[in-house]
């Protein structure tokens, strides 16, 4: 059995990393509750491929077809004449200026994207294509030029092939980048989370407004109910329930007192409490997860893409077949037919068909998933979620309903349990912290009207109290019944303590009437997605703040044998990075803020719907229906998605295996020489064979 052992130093992250996306065209952030100067960049999210910053895929597609047109009409496919293509005289002019704009224009992606790719020593797909347009673009000027100094030598150009080349590929970038979104704002709405000016008390006890970044360490801030804690700070005077929500996701509202801890970003319940500033900037909590989240997307940015790996390969392979053509037909013919072997060779390295591969596959697979309840932001989810060995589950929000309500009510004297609710009632109508909207929803769904309260008080370190009825009532907690030596049957609070309830005791006149008791339900579906998942093969992995006791009853009835329990917020991030450390393939599921970089560190981040914007948006999945299990459906999807784009790398990659040698010349020996024509219609045949195979995906 685990529990939340303090975990080692060693596992903090390497902030070493270099960035696997290029930060040009982002906009910074700076936080403006106190940064220091420091700024941050929006990350985009891990998984997104990086050619995504290059430029807007949907205008540059239009306005190359709209370019590439006239070029498709008006020139010819591989040197073979097509039966709707005509010139007239200045043709050829016109179809080399439009293949000039298409190419610096259209070409400019990928073009970018290949510099950065040979720039980390790591080219891929970018790079593949870089080098297929520009083959076809530079060999087809050469071509133009010689066909006017000698027009009785007619010389092969591509230009219908660096058309259709350069659009094709940026419909499939567009295709991909309309199926996912677009950067992560998590790092802004950090941010966002914090008030611009604050309450500073002066030396004189006066109060005066200031903006945030102004505020130190050890200054005193004063803040009323209902406003956010600007910075993490000690209560130095007053007491309150914080509502927590937003930070941690746990929905449970918590006692503060003087002494106690604020979390910068919470929101300040019931009570005016004095603040000493503890943390501001990079020192405060929300500053914290802002770092881990950023880091944790920097790491998991490096993961290669399936269609990335399938690109270098080809990449080298095609420069290398293009080189040994050139030499080898150098020495059998002459240069002009080895620069005409070599050309072809590097041109049909980069077919079509492999552009649209992955692409038809994602948008079709995301289509599939939004209408089963998942919303997909990047690729990389699908090929991660090929095979996960563990699924890391956050228990307030996910596990269960996120909205404490009352589980159990009662009776220790001779009073009637309804007359009982209406004087607990009176006081909770008076009060707005979340326990006390818990019970007025119990009272509901119960039918009872609670009694009129008058001179209702908060009792610092107590509840509250007031009179109801011409009675002196008090809801206490526990241990102001333990100092007031109230004896009860201590039996009937077992239960509800080991599954983490929060106990109330109701006094009337000074005598213990009765408790009441409230929790956060499991959710209907938990104990048998649990076993769903088990029977998949994936372990289960229980994270909460809650104590081992609590924690552990809640793994017992859900039949979860392993689990972390009183995990401070940074914890479940360090416990993430050991298991994919060690080679895991990790899903974490969650809902909080706190849960953010965990999302982002794991292989795959899943953020319930309901959660926070900063875990939606740090996520590479959204549950958009908050139900368990629609994770398993996402687990097939992604199985039957991995397996489509193996599929189809097959087919694109497959007509390069066949093409590229033949267009080498390897078997000219024996009279066999793969013609332009012919390259052609494999080109194509490729391509409308991934397309129909990526339609025939399924859930």
């Amino acid at each position: 059995m685990k529990q939340g052992e303090q975990m080692d130093e060693s596992m903090e992250m390497d902030h070493s990393q270099h960035e696997h996306h290029e930060m040009s065209g982002h906009d910074h952030h700076d936080m403006n509750h106190g940064m220091n100067g420091h700024n941050h960049h929006e990350m985009d999210h891990g998984g997104m491929d990086h050619s995504m910053h290059m430029g807007n895929f949907k205008q540059k597609f239009w306005l190359s077809l709209v370019l590439s047109i006239p070029i498709i009409v008006l020139s010819p496919m591989m040197g073979m004449q097509l039966p709707f293509q005509f010139t007239f005289p200045g043709s050829e002019w016109l179809v080399l200026v439009l293949a000039t704009i298409l190419f610096i224009y259209g070409g400019q992606p990928f073009l970018s994207g290949a510099k950065m790719e040979l720039k980390m020593k790591s080219p891929a797909m970018m790079t593949l294509i870089a080098m297929g347009i520009s083959v076809a673009y530079i060999y087809s000027l050469y071509s133009f030029i010689a066909n006017k100094v000698n027009p009785h030598e007619h010389v092969m150009d591509f230009f219908w092939e660096l058309a259709t080349l350069i659009v094709i590929m940026l419909l499939g970038h567009w295709v991909e980048m309309n199926a996912v979104s677009n950067a992560s704002n998590a790092l802004k709405k950090l941010a966002e989370l914090l008030p611009d000016e604050v309450n500073k008390i002066e030396a004189d006890g006066s109060t005066k407004q200031v903006k945030l970044q102004e505020i130190h360490r050890g200054d005193l801030l004063l803040v009323r109910a209902g406003d956010k804690m600007p910075t993490d700070g000690e209560i130095t005077d007053g007491s309150t329930i914080v509502d927590e929500s937003a930070v941690t996701g746990e929905s449970k509202g918590v006692q503060k007192a003087v002494g106690d801890s604020v979390i910068g970003g919470s929101v300040n319940g019931d009570g005016t409490i004095q603040l000493k500033v503890t943390g501001t900037g990079e020192d405060g909590y929300l500053a914290k997860v802002m770092t881990m989240v950023k880091e944790a997307q920097q790491e998991k940015s490096k993961l290669e893409s399936i269609s990335d790996k399938v690109a270098k390969w080809l990449f080298y392979i095609a420069l290398a077949a293009g080189i040994l053509t050139f030499i080898a037909w150098l020495i059998v013919a002459d240069l002009p037919q080895a620069l005409d072997r070599m050309v072809t060779v590097f041109v049909i390295a980069c077919p079509h068909a492999l552009g649209l591969a992955i692409p038809l596959v994602i948008a079709r697979s995301t289509s599939l998933a939004a209408k089963n309840g998942l919303l997909l932001k990047s690729r990389q989810a699908l090929e991660q979620g090929n095979q996960l060995d563990y699924v890391f589950l956050d228990k307030t929000g996910t596990l269960t309903e996120g909205k404490f309500t009352v589980t159990g009510v009662e009776v220790l004297a001779d009073m009637d349990k309804a007359d009982a609710l209406k004087y607990i009632g009176a006081l909770e109508a008076q009060t707005n912290h979340p326990l006390a909207v818990g019970v007025m929803n119990y009272l509901k769904t119960e039918a009872i009207d609670a009694y009129q309260a008058q001179d209702v008080s908060t009792l610092k370190g107590i509840g509250v109290s007031g009179t109801v009825e011409g009675h002196t009532v008090i809801l206490a907690n526990q241990k102001e019944i333990e100092k007031r030596r109230l004896n009860f049957d201590q039996e009937k609070l077992k239960d509800y303590q080991a599954q983490g309830n929060t106990i109330s005791f109701l006094l009337v006149d000074d005598q213990l009437i009765a408790f009441f008791a409230m929790g956060d339900t499991l959710k209907d579906q938990a104990r048998d997605f649990i076993k769903n998942l088990r029977d998949a093969g994936i372990e289960p992995v229980m994270l909460t703040g809650d104590n081992q006791e609590a924690a552990k009853a809640v793994a017992n009835y859900l039949n979860i044998t392993e689990f972390y329990s009183e995990l401070l917020p940074d914890d479940k991030e360090k416990i993430i990075k050991d298991y994919t450390d060690k080679g895991k393939k990790v899903m974490m599921v969650g809902d909080g803020i706190n849960d953010a970089p965990a999302l982002a560190r794991a292989s795959i981040g899943m953020a319930i719907g309901a959660g926070t914007d900063i875990a939606i948006d740090s996520a590479d999945v959204v549950l958009t229906n908050s139900n368990l299990q629609d994770i398993l459906k996402f687990v097939r999807l992604a199985k039957r998605t991995h397996r489509k784009m193996i599929q189809n790398l097959w087919w694109g990659a497959g007509y390069n295996i066949l093409a590229i040698p033949l267009a080498a010349g390897v078997l000219a020996p024996i009279g066999i020489l793969l013609s332009p024509a012919v390259g052609a219609i494999l080109m194509s045949l490729s391509t409308i064979i991934v397309a129909i195979n990526a339609m025939t995906l399924n859930v």
